[in-house]
């Protein structure tokens, strides 16, 4: 049979392509902008006839049908990176977050210790050979269908063909379902000035041929903004956005001086405008690869003068770093952060770097404090972490003792803080 008998033949309803999944059935959704809006609707309709079926999956964007509370008992959330779609459910307890550095998932699945019943997919339309790409979303996808009993895919004409490690052929899917629909797109907000004080402290610590990890938000977008006079830039990311696709187009970034795939952009999704993913299309500078790919820590310090630029919810004035929780409340995941930080490290010239503005709440709290919150989690580890930038300058804490650390961390902290940090310093003997 060829492939293109294969897939008509596999062609259904969503309503049908979901029959596959049973009770206690542990499915995978592909998520961020590759989250399967279609399966996911009809799989929520067939609620009363399932039981404690287990949903994980990395960032899911936008509505969640699983999460409402009359879904208690049928669906519930094993998150391994929490979001505003499962954020609420896992808070109350209705559902679970796995901490776990993003590297490691997909072994989690190709080991056996978390078992995919179904991996629930949105893919690109095949090519002539009959490969459809993961599209915007590699990350554990493949794992996911590497090692499922059953594969269901939605097939979107908008989904982009996103070259690299990132296909899957029409005869290892179950069940396809064809739609047309707009992936869902980041809004870019102006920099504000804090941010901008923030992108322009660390664009300084970057030098020409450095290669850039950068995440969702205005500091990575204002630190790019800084970069116009730099020459052969290059991307090992988890993420792209918009501020990659304008930066190859200046010019700025080209991949020339890369250590490790050179003249390539590697990462593991995208998530941006229309046009972000339009430019993506069969487009060869940009290599899609899974999570134990592009994060792990080894491959990443194959780069040389490796920057990552992660950010934070608080630091401690040792140097603790909390960035999935406001005290016991879970509020997004390990993600990347720890993959690349550690991987910069290891790199020839490399940098990682955390940065946060130095307040919170309009000003009204200190995002550098003396002791994390109650409950909350250290993410990157004291040990881990060498630079710190605010909007008031940066601070070097590796090599650092306590003492030093802690001065360090105070000088960048909001003026209007720094008494009551040096008080507090003082009564854990921090500072003299």
């Amino acid at each position: 049979m060829s492939w293109v008998d294969d897939y008509k033949k596999k062609l259904c309803s969503a309503e049908e392509a979901v029959s596959l999944i049973k009770s206690h059935h542990r499915v995978y959704i592909s998520g961020n902008a590759a989250t399967p809006y279609v399966l996911m609707k009809a799989l929520a309709q067939r609620k009363d006839e399932l039981e404690d079926v287990e949903l994980t999956h990395v960032l899911l964007i936008g509505e969640d049908p699983f999460s409402a509370p009359e879904m208690e008992g049928h669906f519930r959330h094993n998150s391994l990176f929490v979001g505003p779609a499962d954020r609420k459910a896992i808070n109350e307890g209705r559902s679970a977050y796995v901490p776990i550095f993003l590297h490691q998932i997909p072994e989690l699945f190709y080991s056996g210790q978390m078992p995919i019943d179904v991996a629930m997919l949105h893919l690109s339309p095949p090519d002539e050979h009959g490969f459809m790409s993961y599209g915007v979303e590699v990350l554990a996808s493949k794992a996911a269908a590497e090692t499922a009993k059953y594969v269901i895919a939605q097939v979107n004409d908008k989904m982009p063909r996103v070259l690299g490690d990132s296909f899957i052929h029409v005869s290892r899917v179950d069940k396809i379902v064809e739609i047309s629909e707009d992936l869902p797109e980041l809004e870019k907000k102006p920099a504000t000035e804090v941010e901008k004080k923030i992108g322009k402290f660390i664009a300084d610590l970057i030098e020409d041929g450095s290669t850039l990890q950068l995440g969702i938000g205005g500091i990575p977008d204002a630190v790019l903004a800084e970069l116009e006079t730099r020459r052969d830039l290059g991307i090992h990311t988890e993420m792209v956005s918009d501020g990659v696709m304008e930066g190859i187009e200046k010019g700025i970034i080209t991949g020339a001086k890369k250590t490790f795939h050179p003249y390539k952009v590697v990462l593991t999704f995208m998530l941006g405008s229309k046009r972000l993913y339009e430019f993506s299309n069969n487009n060869p500078i940009f290599e899609a690869h899974p999570t134990d790919y592009t994060n792990h820590p080894f491959n990443v310090a194959r780069n040389e003068k490796m920057i990552a630029i992660n950010s934070a919810i608080e630091v401690d004035i040792t140097g603790q770093v909390c960035s999935d929780s406001i005290g016991t409340y879970i509020y997004s995941g390990f993600g990347g952060q720890v993959d690349f930080i550690r991987g910069a490290a290891h790199s020839k010239g490399g940098k990682p770097i955390i940065a946060l503005p130095s307040t919170a709440k309009n000003g009204e709290i200190s995002r550098i404090v003396p002791f994390l919150k109650q409950g909350a989690g250290v993410v990157t580890t004291r040990a881990d972490v060498r630079y710190v930038v605010t909007e008031y300058g940066v601070a070097y804490l590796h090599g650092k003792n306590l003492q030093e650390r802690t001065e360090a961390l105070i000088n960048i902290a909001h003026p209007r803080f720094r008494n009551d940090l040096i008080k507090e310093a003082k009564k854990r003997n921090l500072l003299k």
